[in-house]
């Protein structure tokens, strides 16, 4: 079976575009929406990112807890956010390799917004029977891109509901 690469999902979200982007290009936000993120420490206070930063973020599934040093690779006010993951360890950001990439694309429909996630396995150089069995222990017998699938509509979802309970 061949490995998927890539998954994605959309919602749309009765919010502003712009207001949108500007809370997801904050990394230290996403621990409201995300089913694993529980952290991110960025180059300034608090705000959108911009291109070349980099950020941390720390994250959670079960017992396992992990750090990941990311690079911002667009933010493009009110239309995408996105992002590589370039180093990996369970206290700080050691290994360093391809990993994965996250964006969000945001298009403007006046007065709501499609928000599309997408999650692309960057571990290209993987033979697909090493991935398969790394994927099914880390994520209790799924693929990454199943398990990413679901999180992705959990993200997207609670990240819904967010900005429409407070509009």
């Amino acid at each position: 079976m061949t490995r998927i690469m890539q998954v994605s999902d959309s919602l749309v979200i009765k919010v502003d575009a712009a207001a949108l982007w500007e809370q997801v290009a904050d990394p230290t936000q996403m621990p409201r929406w995300s089913p694993e993120n529980t952290g991110a420490s960025t180059p300034s206070a608090a705000g959108p990112l911009h291109e070349g930063d980099i950020f941390e973020g720390t994250n959670r599934r079960g017992p396992a807890t992990w750090v990941t040093e990311s690079v911002v690779t667009d933010s493009t006010p009110g239309k995408r956010f996105a992002f590589t993951v370039r180093r990996i360890g369970p206290r700080s950001p050691s290994i360093e390799g391809a990993n994965a990439s996250w964006a969000y694309d945001f298009e403007d429909l006046g007065g709501a917004t499609r928000v599309t996630e997408t999650w692309t396995d960057d571990r290209r150089k993987w033979p697909d029977a090493l991935a398969w069995v790394f994927d099914h222990i880390v994520t209790r017998g799924k693929s990454f891109a199943d398990f990413q699938r679901l999180n992705i509509r959990r993200t997207l979802t609670t990240l819904k509901d967010d900005f429409e309970r407070e509009g």
